[in-house]
Formats: structure tokens, sequence, C-alpha cells
């Protein structure tokens, strides 16, 4: 069972003044498991209480020096007897599992060069499976930490090293952190050094990586400057740690994770080949994402997890924000208008929807809050702060969040410290806005109408006050005029602009359904591609994704928008996520199978034409990536990899070969010798990934046979589960999928419930059956979740595909 907030408040009331000594042993890495030994010292209000410490071996624990003999369950040691009210040191030995799915310390060999990587990938209440410890966010802690690995590695952690003799490393003793910020990553890396504003930074890959790192270093060393600097002149409060190294690790489970001292990113975020000014500017925001929990999470930690918002919406909004302004990607907001903001709107109309702020006894458990890191927490929780900031004011804004962090410096908080900050700092009612805004779930509708007048009024259903800009547009979709309106309880008419087309939150600052009038979407439909600014662009493709998702535009209307805008978009992230839109949720979820291969035909098509209509380079490389998924040409296919480069000229970095081998392999093009012989052409670790996703595509009832029977391998990893299933599912061929649908359906809870809380969220989310369903397989869904029987994580996860089966 997952830690309760009821014990959480019970044991941060009882335990005080808390340190960490860890000492990790990571020396034998062949093996099944690594040393670790734990001197945790504080002091407790009450005899008993309980350390976390998952699937130890070879357990010894003492007290003040004594061995005990404490009662342990495989997840918890109880310890009785303790003297009160003065310090006690409980130590803990044991050995600990490596894991290949992410969730605690991971391990992993490189296929390049056989070189072993282990890193502590954590998050909630992960850390108790590297160290014993009160695993919880209000119980902040010092950690000096030790590690004992292979003296031809280095071991990276959340401070500066001290001393490093004979595979000995020691750091520098942290802040007081609570334990899921803990971090130790271990291997060969190849690393990028230097000094700024006084401090070490450095970027650390995979050695089979260092072309790439090389390649990217001095952009990495810029953004991470840059992001640093931009942060110094918002924020009062100084970079609270000691040193700023970041690394690309193999088996994240998160895009990354904030770990002081240390941030680690998914190493898919350092590609072979090609970077796109798109991949560039999508790391920059998860850079800068990363780098605002330095202040939002680490430095001010919430006290439970009903406030993630306060770590999750900040450093979302920050990461586009800071790597604009900061960093110099212009355009970020196209992204998250594009990509992140449909899938909040999705989410917020599920039965599984939360506020953006819960109560804390709506999150009764650690299991029950990892189902809340989703899009409200992050995109809904993003476009509400965005909203503040219009309707507060920047100033304002900062001035709030500058004496909250202040306030609260190396300690815990929650959304009523946050508020009263900033409603002090205003004067405005905060209270009020937070109120509407963020203990309330639901978004608000922002209607045009217009009467024989043909002036467009705009009208709000729903409760909240919104401020946002509004575009009006002529007939050819160019923009006439912008105005910034405040929309409550009273119309807003738009005097001036009778006949003209309107677009209602052209800029994106506020979170509601767009409903346009007749007149407005009759240009949209005609001339949306025409439309010149970017973002009043990706607010109407948005709108819709969000049209076709509730069946008020149908498919054959939507694919009609993608063939008539999709050529001539100069936007590459707009293209890709036009590209990805219609070839995910519009192809898998709102197209019945018997129609399925039109709709592929037809994106197929729009990405050619589309080609033959541009020549800027990254459009054309975000069009060939969507044709690579589309064509039936398989001649053209091949004739692309025996050649290194498409018809269009565009070379085949590996991402684009390994897309163009799957699809090959699903057209029953390529065979297994012929995938092996593509593998045995990369021989690295994405290369593995590429063949096992390839191997499932292929049209037999064989590869999908073989396909299930890997990701059904007790031990298999998290990234190759994730690729299986990338190629196992195939909406133009649901028969050949039949079977495993039903064996997905019937086996997922229990590889869950061994895997744990990460591996669930790529069986549940990423893993997900992408067919069409049959009612009988809908039932069936339905009723293992109603049995009860279903895993938290998955349970959540599967009720929200539920949802989105309609």
């Amino acid at each position: 069972m997952s830690l309760t907030l009821t014990e959480a408040r019970a044991r941060s009331a009882q335990v005080t003044d808390v340190s960490y000594d860890i000492d990790l042993d990571l020396r034998d890495h062949a093996g099944e498991t690594f040393g670790s030994t734990t001197t945790l010292t504080f002091t407790t209000a009450a005899p008993s209480t309980f350390v976390e410490l998952t699937d130890a071996r070879d357990l010894v624990v003492s007290v003040d020096g004594r061995a005990v003999e404490a009662a342990y369950d495989g997840r918890r040691i109880t310890l009785e007897g303790l003297p009160v009210g003065t310090p006690v040191s409980v130590r803990v030995e044991a050995r600990l599992p490596y894991v290949s799915d992410g969730d605690g310390m991971h391990r992993m060999t490189d296929p390049v060069d056989g070189e072993t990587y282990v890193s502590a990938y954590l998050s909630l209440d992960i850390a108790q499976r590297v160290f014993a410890c009160f695993d919880q966010p209000d119980v902040k802690a010092t950690m000096a930490v030790a590690v004992s690995a292979d003296p031809r590695w280095q071991v990276i952690g959340n401070g500066r090293v001290t001393s490093s003799e004979d595979g000995r490393w020691v750091f520098a003793t942290t802040p007081r952190l609570c334990p899921s910020l803990f971090v130790v990553c271990a291997g060969p890396w190849h690393s990028v050094t230097w000094e700024h504003a006084g401090l070490p930074f450095g970027w650390h890959a995979r050695a089979s990586l260092a072309a790439e790192l090389d390649r990217d270093a001095d952009e990495l060393r810029r953004t991470t400057d840059d992001c640093f600097d931009h942060y110094a002149t918002l924020f009062d409060e100084p970079y609270p740690f000691d040193s700023y190294d970041q690394l690309f690790g193999p088996g994240h489970n998160w895009g990354a994770m904030e770990t002081p001292g240390c941030v680690t990113y998914r190493d898919e975020l350092l590609p072979r080949g090609r970077v796109t000014d798109d991949q560039r500017s999508r790391r920059a925001t998860v850079i800068a994402h990363e780098m605002a929990h330095m202040w939002f999470g680490n430095l001010v930690t919430m006290r439970w997890w009903e406030d993630t918002w306060l770590n999750e919406s900040f450093a979302d909004y920050m990461g586009y924000r800071v790597a604009a302004e900061g960093a110099g990607f212009g355009g970020t907001l196209v992204v998250h208008e594009a990509t992140r903001k449909p899938a909040a709107y999705v989410a917020d109309e599920r039965r599984s929807t939360h506020p953006v702020a819960p109560a804390p006894e709506d999150v009764p458990d650690v299991d029950s809050a990892f189902t809340n890191f989703d899009s409200i927490s992050y995109a809904k929780g993003n476009s509400c702060l965005r909203q503040l900031v219009t309707w507060l004011g920047d100033d304002d804004f900062l001035t709030g969040v500058n004496a909250h962090l202040t306030r609260h410096r190396f300690g815990n908080a929650t959304l009523d410290d946050l508020v009263a900050a900033l409603d002090a700092a205003s004067p405005r009612d905060v209270l009020g806005w937070a109120e509407a805004w963020l203990r309330r779930t639901g978004f608000d509708t922002i209607a045009v109408r217009r009467g024989d007048d043909q002036v467009p009024v705009l009208v709000r259903e729903g409760v909240r006050p919104h401020r946002f800009s509004v575009s009006a547009l002529d007939a050819d979709g160019a923009l006439v005029a912008t105005r910034v309106v405040d929309l409550a309880d009273e119309e807003v008419a738009l005097t001036g602009w009778a006949g003209l087309a309107v677009v209602p939150n052209s800029q994106g600052e506020t979170f509601a359904r767009l409903r346009l009038d007749a007149t407005s979407a009759d240009v949209v439909a005609r001339r949306l591609g025409s439309v010149e600014d970017e973002l009043t662009r990706t607010v109407l493709w948005a709108h819709a994704f969000d049209e076709v998702r509730t069946r008020a535009l149908p498919v054959s209307g939507f694919l009609d928008l993608v063939e008539r805008h999709l050529p001539g978009e100069p936007r590459p992230a707009l293209v890709s996520a036009v590209l990805d839109r219609a070839l995910g949720p519009v192809l898998t979820r709102s197209t019945p199978a018997a129609e399925a291969p039109a709709v592929v035909d037809r994106v197929a098509a729009a990405c050619r034409s589309a080609l033959a209509a541009t020549a800027d380079d990254q459009v054309v490389i975000a069009l060939t990536r969507g044709l690579a998924a589309t064509s039936r040409d398989a001649s053209a296919l091949l004739g692309w990899l025996a050649a290194g480069r498409t018809d269009a000229g565009v070379d085949l970095d590996p991402g684009l070969r390994w897309s163009t081998v799957a699809r090959l392999a699903r057209l029953g093009a390529l065979d297994e010798a012929g995938i092996e012989a593509e593998r045995q052409r990369d021989q690295t670790f994405a290369g593995e990934l590429g063949a096992a996703r390839a191997l499932a595509a292929r049209p037999s009832a064989e590869a999908k046979a073989a396909a299930w029977a890997t990701m059904s391998a007790p031990d298999v990893s998290n990234r190759v589960f994730e690729a299986a299933a990338q190629g196992l599912w195939d909406p133009e061929r649901v028969g050949l999928c039949t079977a495993y649908v039903d064996a997905y359906l019937a086996d997922s809870p229990a590889i869950c419930e061994r895997r744990g809380q990460g591996f669930s969220l790529v069986v549940g989310r990423n893993a997900f059956p992408a067919v069409q369903l049959s009612p009988a397989q809908r039932q069936r869904l339905a009723d293992s979740l109603a049995s009860g029987s279903v895993p938290t994580v998955l349970s959540r996860l599967w009720n929200d595909q539920l949802d989105d089966l309609g």
C-alpha cells in the first residue's frame, strides 16, 4: 500500500531535524543488486515510527549503534522503543535490486560499447527503492552522500564532489531536500563542463553519444546560461544550490526530472543525426522548465501532493516563457497551444478530471497523487497561470511570487500560502480568482454571436473572469484589428467590427472552448492557412482539433482542412502537430476501422501536396516524417533506404530511417531478415528499439504473437515494451490485433502490480491499443475497472481511455 495522507501528516508532526548519511555501493554493477547503507538522524515525539525501504535483501537495522529486530514487510521498517525528544540514529544496511523500468536504480548496458550505466531515477515514493527514508515531501532533510563505483566511472549527484579517489565519490552535504529529489548517476559519461555565475556547470551523456553531445554543446551551454541569467532577473532568491549539472540518461520514465545539482533528461532529447529547429525549441523549453523547479519544488516544496501544480504548473508556464524571453527560442507558445493545451481540454472533460489545486483529502495516498501528474496539473495549470498574469499584471505577479519564495525558502508551502502572497501584492481579488480557476474543474466557453446588425458579440458560458485578445479578420483571412477585452457576466459587443470574422482568445491567454458564429467559421474553413499571425493560426487549428473530437466537425471535414491548409503552412511545429493529431486520436479514436486506410491515404496525399508547395527545409522534414508514416509506395520507401535520402533530398537520419523501416514492415515489404540487417547497420540502443517496433509492425499473426511475447517477458525494459506496442497496434488491420487487445486487457493489471507506477504509465498511456476496440472489448474494459481489481495508476489511465473511446 502506498503512503496515505493521514500517515504522512502524523509522521511529519512526529519527526523533526532529519538528516541522511547515504552510502551506496555500485561496484557489483554486473549483478542484480547494489549496496545501500543509510544512517537517519532525527528527533521523534513518539517511541515508534516507520521508515520506507522497498524490496530490501540482507537487511540489518541498528538504533544508536545497537542491532535491533525490526519488523519489515518488504516496504516498511517499523521502529519501536525509540528515545523521545532527543536525537536518535538509525542505521539501515541492505542490498536492493537494480531495475530496468526507470523506477529506482536503473541499470542499462549500452549495446554500442558494452558500457554500463546506473542512475537513480526517483519520483513520489521511489526514493525508498534506493535508500531508507521518510519518503514524503514535507519531511525535508540534509543529505550527505558517498558512492563506491567502478574507478573508470564518473559519479554525479546533488552537490559538488568533495573527493573522488580509488572509485570512492564523496559529495558536499545538500541543503534540506525531500527524498524524491535525490539523484546519483554513475557511468563512463562523456562530459562538457564550464563555469558560469561562479558555479560549476556541466552537460553529460553516454560515451556512445559523445559526438551528439559535442555537436550540441555550444547550444546547450548557451541555452543553460541564458535561462539561468533570465531567472536571476525574475526571482529575488538566488539559485539555491552549489552546482548545476544536466545529464541525458537512458530509460527515463519522465521527460526530465528536476533533481537539484543534477537535472536528468531522457536521452531521446539528444537525438542522433539531424536536430530540427522544432526539436531545439522543445528541448530549450524542457531545460527552462526543469530550471524553474530549482525554485518551485526544490527551494520551496509542497506539503503534500495536492499541490503538485505548485511544481508543475509553474515550471510549465515558466518553461515556455523563459525559453522564449531568456534563451531566444521564439514561438514556443505554438507548441503549447497546438499540443499540450488541447490535451488539457480533453483531460478536463473526463470523469477523472480534478481541480488544478484539489483539496488534500482528494489526494488520499501517493498512488492517487501519481495519477494527478497529468495534463490538468501541467498544461491546464500553465494556461491558468498565463491567464492570471494577463489578468493580474506581470509586476504584481512577480512581486507575489518572490514574497512567497523568500518566506518559505527550503521549507514547505501550500496553495493558500501562494495566494496570500499574490493577494497582498495586488489590489485585485486573487482569492476569488483562485477559487474560480484553481478549485473548480472544467472550463468555460466563449461564444461569438451576432444579431441583424452583424456586430459580433462575445458571450461567456461559465463562471470565470477572462481577459484575452480578440482579433478581427476580413473575408480573405487578413488581420483587420486586435483588441484586449475583459469578459465576465456581461456580454461584450465588438462595435466597429460588423461583418468581420472574429477569433476570441487569438493569442491563447485564457483557457476556454471557442464557439464561432457562422460568419467566422466560414472564413476559418476557407482561409485558415492565410491567417498571418502564427499564434492565431494555432488557436484556430486547436479549435478544429476540439471540434473533431467532440464530433461538431466530422472526420472528413477535418481532413478537408488538412488538405486545404497544410500546404503552405510555414511553421514546422504546427505541421507536426496537425499530422500528429490526424494520425493519432483522429485516426485511432474518431475513425471507424473500415475507414482507417482512407484516412491514412488522405493524410499521405496532403503531405505530398504540401511537399510540392514548400521549399523550407524544416517544413520539408516535418512533412517527410508524415509521409514516412503514411505512404503505401513501398518501392519509393525502399528507394529511400537504398539511397539514404528521400526523393525530396532529405537525408535519412536514424530516426527517419527507422520510421521508414517501420512503415515498410507494416506494409509487409520488409521481412525479419531486412529488419535485422537494419539493426546490424545501426547497432545502438535506439536501433534496438527501432527493430523491436518494426518487428512488431509486420502484418502477420506470427509477428503479432512474437511482439506480445516480448512485451510479456517478466523483466522487459520500459523502452522495449513501449517500442513493441507502437508496432503491435495497427488501426488499418484491427483483425490482426484483436487477440492481443484481449491479452492486453487481461494481463496488464498483473504487469502493473508487479512493475509499479512508472511502468504503469507506459502500459496504460503509451501502450494502450491504438486501434478501434469492439463493443465486447469496451465492455470488458469497463467490467475490469468496475471490479476494483485494477491497480490505482492503471485504473486512472484506463478510465481515461474508456472516456476517450466515447
